[in-house]
């Protein structure tokens, strides 16, 4: 079998992706700090230094990185720190380990973040547009610049800037669910901001697209071509769990819930953003979960991809 590995693989995107990816005949190798309790093959690392780990990467097809600290947390100075440092430090050690290997992965495909477009909600960001200002584009900025220096000179490099992704086992669909479950599944502020979102299946089939082809190369917006609102995703969330109730929520009510009660920042309700993805359109890819409702509706169902 062709070997990918996946570091920072432990989290609910490694799991789906791997799932995906052994489904498709790969073996994906999970390096991460902490093994899952699943049947992957599994190499720890501390995502900073090189060691016993980088053996996996000899003769691999692919490497797949989605190593770094959740941002659903408050961004106290110390996490932030942890944010943009374990995205660095870890895309900067991969690049010395696959320099150290004789036969290293042909293809490189780097996590980024559709956030490095900021906040705007007066525009459809799609590659071609200017990034935002802020923490996280920051963050996303340093985090691709560390990649193109990394990269080997013959390594295929991808990046991608992927906004929420929506899942069964993960991702912010858990949390918008717990919030809906408590009565609070209404617009948030005004409910104009974007919710730019893609469907794990959609996002594991990218992935595996670009490990596969060799037309794809650079950076891809990783998103769902039909961007929404916030009052438009809360109604069609609402329309499949049939809560008693969906309050809005002004933006004061939603500070003091988002530090007191869920422990995160405000600001990924708050705000938001509209991308679409100019080039995947370009390349021919297609979404098999494009408009939200649909995306929903497999979501919910009992039935497997």
């Amino acid at each position: 079998m062709k070997r990918i590995v996946i570091t920072g693989g432990t989290g609910f995107l490694g799991i789906s992706l791997a799932k995906f990816l052994k489904e498709k005949g790969f073996q994906p190798i999970l390096v991460a700090r902490h093994k899952p309790d699943l049947d992957f093959d599994f190499v720890q690392w501390d995502g900073v230094t090189l060691g016993d780990w980088c053996e996996v990467l000899e003769g691999a097809s692919a490497i797949v990185n989605l190593a770094g600290r959740s941002v659903d947390c408050i961004k106290t100075p110390d996490h932030c720190d942890e944010i943009l440092r374990s995205r660095v430090d870890s895309t900067k050690v991969i690049g010395e380990a696959l320099k150290s290997v004789k036969n290293p992965p042909k293809v490189w495909v780097q996590m980024s973040t559709a956030h490095i477009y900021g906040d705007s909600v007066s525009q459809v960001c799609d590659e071609n547009s200017s990034t935002g200002y802020g923490l996280a584009p920051f963050v996303g900025k340093a985090w691709e610049k560390t990649f193109l220096t990394a990269l080997p000179n013959n390594t295929r490099g991808v990046r991608l800037r992927t906004s929420f992704v929506i899942g069964r086992n993960g991702g912010a669909l858990t949390s918008l669910k717990s919030i809906v479950n408590l009565g609070l599944g209404g617009k948030v502020g005004n409910g104009k901001q974007g919710m730019s979102w893609i469907h794990e299946f959609d996002l594991n089939n990218l992935i595996y697209e670009v490990i596969t082809n060799d037309k794809y190369n650079g950076f891809y917006i990783a998103s769902a071509p039909n961007p929404v609102s916030n009052q438009k995703f809360m109604k069609e969330l609402r329309k499949k769990m049939n809560p008693f109730i969906g309050l809005s929520l002004p933006p004061f009510m939603i500070k003091f819930g988002a530090k007191y009660i869920f422990k995160t920042d405000p600001e990924l309700a708050i705000y938001g953003r509209y991308v679409k993805s100019r080039r995947l359109k370009d390349e021919g890819f297609a979404f098999k979960y494009p408009d939200l409702s649909q995306a929903l509706e497999n979501l919910f169902s009992s039935e497997e991809n």
